[in-house]
Formats: structure tokens, sequence, C-alpha cells
């Protein structure tokens, strides 16, 4: 008999969540974690960057308190008590990850390095397991570009960046996307001069307007961005040296270059495990494709070749379409079609399901509908207009949403549920929603589908035809 009903190696989000789940359902599990209980969000990601952002966005409400009247002077940082709140923080939701609190709903939690030594067992820094189900969570890390010289520069990834020992003059980020986005907002809110490289264009995944505008809210706020030129070499300094011949120097360097799949210690050839670059593959179950027991949740998993979704809600939605496989044997499977992402800069980036270009991309006609934040009323009044609301529909239906303004995060969820629910783009302008708020600005721009229509000469026509019935 195996050892166990099921194995999690990994406890970060994604394997916290499968191990939470099926110990409460009664199965036997054995969760395996090499480094710290939470993994990266908690400890080198969601959550330390979020309080630092809060930290910022606080920093820069002071510095502009001006503009309704209230005269503050220059906030002062302090980047010790900075750093005793960020770490405070972590400390607040570390019990929600901790080893008591997953032994006490009944896992045996084993502390060590798991790699695979056949298709059916693990080694545990010599303990050998087994288990009818194996659940690989092992996460990913920061990728590091192959550039000459780099390995010779004294640089922060996510894993070092948040131990905040040093106060940046010049803050110089390598990558545009959504850590290196995040933490320009971050530092350039905390009074240090940022210059961000990107190869491409920022956001590069996002809506381009969207982007764009996004691009000109960090520029206002002192930003330098640097797009479309690759790195050819780093130097001490640190220092980057661009294609155009050109040079960016700063004080410091963060590499937010993207993240590849934590692979390398698994032996995953003895498991009988294929992988590549892009992580695990897997069925759109999250099954390895090459051995049954196995199935690959998170930022490891790669699902029908469509490439990993590296965020923490996403961890937790693959837990539930394996516990629904491996408790319940049902045939769940994975659907990215209304999957939310935010970039949790000040304005925040949340789109949810197709982008314009992919729905083009995709076959689909589609008619695009926008409303500007600089027409909301809450906005004015907050003085705040920065941002955008851009529906992407298909036929009378919803098929992608983008929202550019403050806590758009919040914004994005009922958005994801009329794509998943392909509700009707008349409910959703139909839809009573509190005035004043944001949210007014995604049921505007719904509302204007309509409007050529209603407001047209034959309705006009119609209505004059009423007005003289009795």
């Amino acid at each position: 008999m195996p050892d166990f009903d099921v194995a999690v190696i990994g406890a970060g989000a994604a394997g916290l969540s499968v191990a939470a789940g099926a110990a409460q359902l009664g199965a036997s599990v054995a969760l395996i974690e090499r480094g710290r209980m939470g993994g990266d969000c908690l400890n080198t990601g969601c959550v330390p960057s979020k309080a630092l952002l809060a930290a910022a966005h606080t920093a820069r409400a002071i510095r502009e308190a001006a503009r309704f009247g209230i005269i503050a002077d220059d906030p002062v940082i302090d980047w010790d008590r900075l750093r005793s709140h960020v770490q405070g923080v972590i400390a607040a939701l570390a019990p929600v990850d901790s080893e008591q609190r997953f032994r006490a709903l009944g896992a045996t939690v084993l502390r060590g390095e798991a790699r695979f030594t056949d298709p059916a067992t693990i080694s545990v820094d010599g303990r050998v397991i087994t288990a009818r189900r194996f659940v690989i969570a092992a996460g990913s890390q920061a990728a590091v570009p192959a550039i000459t010289g780099l390995d010779r520069v004294d640089y922060w990834t996510n894993d070092s960046l948040f131990d905040l020992s040093q106060r940046p003059d010049h803050l110089v980020i390598l990558g545009g996307g959504p850590i290196g986005l995040e933490m320009a907002d971050v530092f350039s809110g905390l009074g240090c001069q940022v210059t961000v490289v990107e190869a491409g264009r920022i956001a590069g995944k996002e809506d381009p307007e969207l982007a764009a505008g996004l691009r000109g809210a960090l520029a206002a706020r002192g930003v330098v961005f640097r797009e479309g030129i690759k790195v050819t070499a780093a130097e001490p300094g640190p220092a980057l040296l661009l294609a155009d011949g050109t040079r960016v120097e700063g004080s410091h360097l963060l590499v937010a270059a993207g993240r590849t799949p934590n692979l390398a210690a698994l032996d995953l050839p003895a498991g009988n495990i294929q992988a590549g670059p892009a992580g695990i593959a897997t069925d759109r179950g999250l099954r390895s494709l090459t051995n049954k027991r196995v199935f690959a949740v998170g930022d490891i998993a790669d699902p029908a070749g469509i490439g990993p979704r590296a965020f923490t809600h996403v961890g937790s939605y693959h837990a539930g379409v394996v516990i629904r496989r491996v408790l319940f044997r049902l045939p769940a499977r994975v659907d990215y079609a209304a999957l939310p992402r935010v970039t949790y800069t000040d304005p925040e980036l949340a789109q949810t399901g197709l982008t314009e270009a992919e729905a083009v991309a995709a076959g689909l006609t589609v008619q695009v509908l926008r409303w500007p934040l600089a027409d909301n009323d809450r906005a004015i009044a907050e003085r705040d207009t920065a941002g955008l609301v851009k529906l992407v529909v298909c036929r009378n239906r919803v098929v992608g949403a983008g929202i550019l303004a403050p806590h758009a995060g919040e914004m994005i969820s009922h958005w994801s549920l009329a794509i998943a629910q392909r509700a009707r783009l008349s409910a959703l302008a139909g839809l009573i929603v509190p005035y004043p708020t944001r949210s007014e600005a995604a049921k505007r721009a719904a509302a204007s589908f309509f409007a050529p229509r209603l407001f047209s000469a034959r309705t006009k026509a119609l209505v004059r035809f009423l007005s003289r019935l009795p």
C-alpha cells in the first residue's frame, strides 16, 4: 500500500490549496517543502509587494494632497520602519500557511528536497515516499537572462528585493512586466529615481491602449522608460549597455525579466515526467502526459502547451481542478477564457478574457466599447481621472474587458463572471450600480452599445407617434 493518498511537492499557494482541500476531505496527505512555508507569494511576491505598494501610494498621496487644498510637508521615508512594515505583514499572514496549521488539518509536513527515484516513488532527503498520486507544486523563480557581464554585477530579484537593506538613489529595472512596473511605481513613490529598460514594450501581454495609459501615468511621476531596445551587456556600477549604444547606470539593479519553473531538483526523467522550458507538460486536467500518477499545479504547470499562468489565484484554481479529478474522479479541466489578471500599479491595469488584438487574431468580428474615467463623476470628485474601461464585444456578448483605473482589480471580477456565463450585453447595461463609483464607467461602456439605436431617427419617430396616443 502507498504511504499516502496524495503527496504534494511544494508549499506555495497552489500546493497549500491542494493539501488543505485533500486533508479536509479525509485523504492522507504528505506536504513537502524545502524552503519557507507559503512559497513565493507570501515571502517574496504578492504579499510584500502589496505592502510596499500601500506605503508608496500613501507617500504619493501626501505629496499630492495640495490638489484638495491640504498642505503637507514632503514625507520622510524611514527605511527601517518601512522594512518592519513589510515583514510585519508577512508575519501576520504566515500562520495561515504554517506547518502547525497543516498538521492540525491532518497533513504530514516533511521538510526537505523532494526528487523522483522512479515513476511511483520520491525521496525526501533520503526518506522514501510512495503515494497514489503526486502533485508537483514546486513553483517558479526569477528568470535571469543571459546577458554578457551580468554575472559580475550585484543585482536584486524578487527573492532579495524585499529585504530592503538599502535605499536606492536610482533603481534601474530590467523588464517592463507586472513585477517591473509595480516596483517602478513603488520606488518612484518612495522618492527614488527609476528607469525601466524593456526590449519590447511595457505590459507586453496587455492591451496596448491600456498599457499606453499606464505608461503615461508612471512617466508623469518621473519614471523613465527605455523601450524597444535590447540590452547587450551589463557592467558593475551597475550599468546596462543598450543596442543603440547608450548606457543606463543606476545605484541598484532589479532583474524582473519573467519567471522560470523550478524543475532542476526534481529529477523528472527518473519519474518519467515530460517537461520543457515552460514547465511540466500536462493535459487540460493538469495530469502529466507521461506519468498518470502525477499532476502539476501553479507556476510549474504547462497545461496542453498553452503555457503557465504565474498568478496565485491560478494556483488556487488549479487546486480545485486537481481535487475534483483525484478525489472525486470528475472530468475537470482548466479553462482560461475568463481568467483575470491585475498589475497593481496606480492606476491598476486589470484584464480578463481576450484583448482586442487577441479577439481579432482568433477570427472574431468584434466591436470595442470605451468609457474614459475623465467622464466619471467619482473620478472627477477625487481629481484622479486617468484611466479607461474597454470592452471587447462579439455578438452582443463581452469576450474581453480591460480596466485602467484605481482599484481596477476590484472592478474586474464581475466582468470575468459575465464572460464565463456568456451574459448578454443588455443585462450588463441594465445592471444597477451605486453612484458615484468608478464601476459606473463599465456600465456606461456597456450601455454605449445600444445608444446609436436608442437615439436613432427611427426611435424618435416612434416616440413622437406614441406621444400622440391618448
